[in-house]
């Protein structure tokens, strides 16, 4: 709900992905819930959002996912132009990742040397590692953006992973987390392991996360108007 040139993050999400074409918009809330008001737009509670993490979020939505699909971060604003790249991909799953993170880092921190994790892709570029936490941005040449793509065959791969791990109980490979405390992460980690595709989306900018009040203040000074527009 942080507002950001006179809109929430939200709302500059609503209105890029109406730009692109999108009107079956879901957003699924936890804290404050009741702060989270805009028209036409369906709402699923998650009411154990104090205990559980993003991954137990989307599953709270569930049953809309019956069809081709994208799944945003809430804290992160992307152009209308990266939303139409991500959906128009014909990946069953699809997960942008930027080309030019370090630009993006560098203004963010003055370094590109925190804040890291991995992603290694294959030679055609599929993801074959993703999301451990790594001391060193050598070898890093893409960003997790955390914009993501599901086919219908694709949300099929990733209810029959998170099925299975939800039956077992057992904990995250890649972060070693409890099963309820899941990042998205770690759920197309294991669909790597279990042999499914994993296609990245390669872009060049295009969004910018707000993790801080640093990143606030940082994004106020910058030109942001590749994504965002109040024209």
């Amino acid at each position: 709900m942080l507002k950001f040139r006179g809109r929430t993050l939200l709302e500059w999400q609503i209105s890029s992905l109406r730009s692109a074409g999108i009107r079956d918009i879901v957003i699924v809330t936890g804290y404050c819930a009741e702060k989270i008001i805009y028209k036409d737009i369906t709402y699923v509670h998650n009411e154990r959002f104090a205990v559980t993490n993003m991954l137990e979020t989307l599953m709270c939505a569930r049953e809309m996912c019956d069809r081709d699909i994208l799944v945003a971060y809430s804290d992160v604003l992307y152009s209308p132009a990266l939303v139409h790249q991500v959906m128009h991909s014909p990946a069953d799953i699809g997960v942008a990742v930027d080309a030019a993170w370090r630009d993006l880092w560098l203004k963010r921190y003055g370094t590109t040397e925190t804040d890291l994790e991995s992603l290694e892709l294959s030679r055609d570029n599929q993801i074959i590692g993703i999301g451990r936490p790594v001391a060193t941005s050598e070898g890093l040449h893409h960003r997790y953006i955390g914009l993501l793509k599901f086919s219908e065959a694709g949300i099929r791969d990733l209810l029959s992973v998170y099925d299975a791990k939800k039956r077992n109980g057992a904990l995250w490979q890649q972060s070693g987390k409890s099963f309820e405390q899941g990042y998205m992460t770690d759920v197309l980690h294991e669909l790597i392991l279990d042999g499914r595709s994993v296609t990245s989306i390669i872009t060049q900018g295009g969004w910018y996360e707000f993790d801080t009040e640093l990143d606030y203040e940082i994004a106020c000074g910058l030109n942001l108007d590749d994504i965002v527009s109040t024209s």
